[in-house]
């Protein structure tokens, strides 16, 4: 009788997949510089042309668009690092990895953890070389906020890691995944606070932003940045916390749930 392969458990392979996404992110340098270089770029024109002609009143100590902007700039390298690592998954789809790894004895949620995982490490990286420019702008961070700072980017890594893993694991191609992304995904950074404030938007688009989970990720990076002094205009950092670690749970949780169903539908 042949002998049942042994179970390597949950934390192995999803340690092994891990690696392999840092590993093979950092080896195609062009996807580093498009998923930092790009909101870089964003910011500081983006920034710089509308200058100190905005000015964010319910912000303490704002200095113009380049510091209010700073925040959106980290959430939109999170987004991009996301985007960029878990179009892998449909890669390795097409070069046969995934159904190899379907098939080895090991869970899916370790599927799933470790692709997460790796572009979460990925995405908190780049997002914590572009925050060292946080003391150009004024913004002097302490111990205690380089550590809530950390934790909220943890949670936003997350999240848009798990759900930039659930789409493209119900997409066969990385043309449908740019056109989801550029049609789901970037409006909901767009209605998150990262560009404007929604005070001075109009009413129906200021529900889009009150129900986006996106709008309290960039809530709680801009009380993090200004902690203990609270921004009274935004949800409280307890709220957008609550809502962060909700959203990320849910979105964690429907990945697993889709890696349960058959990776592609039988042809009728």
């Amino acid at each position: 009788m042949p002998s049942t392969p042994p179970n390597p458990g949950l934390l192995l392979p999803a340690a092994s997949l891990c690696w392999r996404e840092l590993v093979r992110f950092y080896r195609q340098p062009s996807r580093v510089l498009g998923a930092l270089g790009t909101p870089a770029v964003f910011w500081l024109l983006i920034g710089s042309g509308i200058g100190t002609s905005f000015r964010a009143a319910e912000l303490p100590h704002a200095h113009g668009f380049l510091e209010y902007f700073f925040p959106g700039t980290l959430l939109l390298i999170l987004l991009f690092t996301s985007i960029f690592c878990m179009m892998s998954t449909i890669e390795d789809r097409h070069q046969g990895f995934l159904q190899s790894v379907l098939v080895a004895p090991v869970s899916r949620a370790s599927l799933v953890l470790g692709k997460v995982l790796g572009g979460t490490l990925l995405a908190l990286l780049q997002a914590f070389l572009f925050a060292l420019l946080a003391p150009a702008l004024g913004l002097r961070l302490q111990l205690s906020q380089i550590i809530l700072l950390a934790l909220v980017l943890s949670l936003i890594a997350l999240a848009v890691t798990s759900l930039g893993f659930s789409v493209a694991w119900q997409l066969d191609s990385t043309q449908g995944f740019h056109a989801v992304v550029n049609l789901f995904l970037i409006p909901m950074w767009l209605l998150s606070g990262a560009l404007f404030p929604s005070s001075g938007a109009s009413s129906w688009l200021q529900w889009a932003m009150t129900l986006n989970p996106l709008t309290y990720a960039m809530a709680a990076l801009r009380q993090s940045l200004y902690w203990p002094d609270a921004v009274a205009a935004l949800p409280s950092l307890r709220l957008s916390l609550l809502v962060l670690v909700l959203f990320t749970a849910v979105v964690l949780a429907a990945a697993v749930l889709l890696v349960r169903r058959p990776l592609v539908r039988p042809a009728e």
